[in-house]
């Protein structure tokens, strides 16, 4: 008859060895020095987004002034967290159920002119200036409209 034996004498040492502690080691360091820099593209990602967002918004509120859509002026209010194209000669005065608001991450800053309002069937800003984005990092953009009515970033 066949029989199994084990081995029960041999001892089994606890511990970690050295190649494992420095395995370890190595790919911790490697998620510390990798982590500031997803949160730094993560950030400019962010920024880069709402950039395109501002100057698309402006160019759609510029286009729909232009063709006179709804018989009336079109313009764009930016606000600490959102953008909002909105009907009216004025944010103040404008028709709520018009508006189309983006977000915007809470952690920005906006600089520059808050409201600018394009002229019916024409297309040209009542006010122009530069308007900067900047994220928690010190990133900024800028979007530039003229008086001619071209939005650039």
């Amino acid at each position: 008859m066949w029989q199994y034996k084990t081995n029960f004498s041999r001892r089994f040492k606890q511990g970690f060895t050295l190649m494992e502690t420095l395995l370890v080691l190595f790919l911790l360091g490697l998620v510390s020095l990798a982590a500031p820099l997803a949160w730094s593209f993560t950030e400019q990602n962010d920024l880069d987004v709402a950039t395109v967002t501002l100057a698309q918004s402006l160019r759609r509120a510029q286009s729909l002034s232009s063709i006179g859509f709804r018989d009336v002026s079109w313009g764009v209010e930016t606000q600490s967290r959102s953008i909002t194209i909105f009907k009216g000669a004025s944010f103040a005065g404008r028709d709520p159920g018009f508006d189309e608001v983006s977000a915007l991450p809470v952690t920005f800053t906006i600089a520059g002119p808050n409201e600018i309002v394009f002229s019916k069937f024409y297309g040209l800003p009542q006010t122009t200036g530069s308007i900067m984005l900047t994220n928690p990092i010190g990133q900024s953009r800028t979007v530039n409209v003229n008086g001619g009515g071209k939005v650039a970033y």
